[in-house]
């Protein structure tokens, strides 16, 4: 299932979940490094300019202290608000529970995850508005080659995106923000 609007979730594993039952462009905040990181919060930002965002965070105090904190840089009729239940537990790969005992989005069971998020998907194709590949990625030489990773920062550095996005991570967001041949013309006049 393709979900039509981007979303926001903590951690890695979050991001995993999520990418196991969808296809979606999903954003994590490194836990408290949104509080930090100026870029983070940016490419936030600019991704709501495109569309409203789903926000995914834990039922805990953590979770509960990031989406007050995105709703401080977002306006609230760019926030879907979505929560998972509270649920008691620890997640598979951790050998303790956390803090407060609860699960986060990464434990919670998939039907409930697929009900959150049903009303959000789409039967459409997803049509990126760059429509930019990872082959053009190679031929750019933003992967693949000797320089590529200093290349990517360079490019991210000039976006205002995250400079430690992966390839992939920058690839999505690039085909949000961008035409091809607008990331091809800053490309140029690099």
């Amino acid at each position: 299932m393709r979900i039509k609007y981007p979303i926001i979730v903590e951690g890695k594993y979050d991001k995993i979940k999520l990418e196991s039952l969808f296809e979606a462009t999903i954003i994590t905040t490194g836990g408290f490094e949104i509080f930090t990181s100026h870029e983070k919060e940016l490419l936030i930002k600019r991704l709501a300019t495109k569309s409203p965002i789903i926000l995914l965070t834990d039922s805990d105090g953590g979770g509960h202290l990031i989406r007050s904190h995105i709703k401080t840089i977002l306006p609230p009729d760019k926030i879907i608000n979505l929560y998972v239940p509270r649920v008691e537990g620890k997640e598979k790969r951790k050998s303790q529970p956390s803090k407060e005992g609860v699960l986060g989005v990464e434990g919670i069971d998939k039907n409930t995850l697929i009900s959150l998020l049903k009303p959000f998907t789409t039967d459409e194709e997803f049509v990126p508005k760059g429509n930019i590949t990872k082959v053009d990625f190679f031929k750019y030489g933003l992967s693949g080659g000797a320089n590529s990773s200093q290349k990517r920062a360079k490019l991210l550095s000039r976006l205002n995106l995250p400079t430690n996005m992966s390839a992939n991570a920058m690839l999505s967001a690039i085909n949000i923000l961008y035409s091809k041949e607008g990331i091809e013309k800053i490309l140029n006049n690099m």
